[in-house]
Formats: structure tokens, sequence, C-alpha cells
């Protein structure tokens, strides 16, 4: 499927790609599977884009609203295993 992803237009193009690849890899954790570490790895350079908790909220109820899956859900789960692929159900 394909989902719309929260995007400031105050963002660079490269910010826009960190955002974008993170939202896709929470997907992917619910469809199919992904490496914890890639998920790590996305979510920091996520970071750097939106360093703001509220702003990070925000962003995770509207790609939520609009996919149905959790980031926070994903991102708790990654912090508490220690399996090498994430599989959301």
């Amino acid at each position: 499927m394909n989902y719309h992803y929260p995007i400031d237009d105050t963002w660079t193009k490269e910010e826009i790609i960190y955002v974008v690849q993170f939202f896709s890899l929470i997907e992917q954790a619910y469809e199919r599977k992904v490496e914890r570490k890639v998920i790590i790895a996305a979510y920091r350079k996520f970071k750097q884009v939106v360093p703001s908790k509220s702003e990070e909220k925000k962003l995770f109820a509207t790609f939520k609203q609009g996919s149905g899956y959790s980031s926070f859900h994903v991102l708790k789960y990654v912090k508490i295993t220690e399996d090498h692929f994430i599989k959301m159900k």
C-alpha cells in the first residue's frame, strides 16, 4: 500500500528523505519485517529533522491516522527487544 507521509514544506530534500525513510520502515515493520538496527539508524536521522518531542508526536499521530500503524509502538518494541528483526502484529 501507499501511505501519505507527513511532510513539512520547510524541510530540505534530504530532511524529507530521512522522514519518509523512517515512516516507510514503520510501515515495513507491520507488513513484513525490518532489521532492528536499520530502524534505530533511521530514527536517529528522523530526530535530526524533528528534535521536538511535541512535533514528533504530531507527526506520529498524523501517520497513524493515515496508515493505522503506530510509530510509537514500533520504537517501544525496538527498545525492549534484542531481536535482530522487528515484525509487528
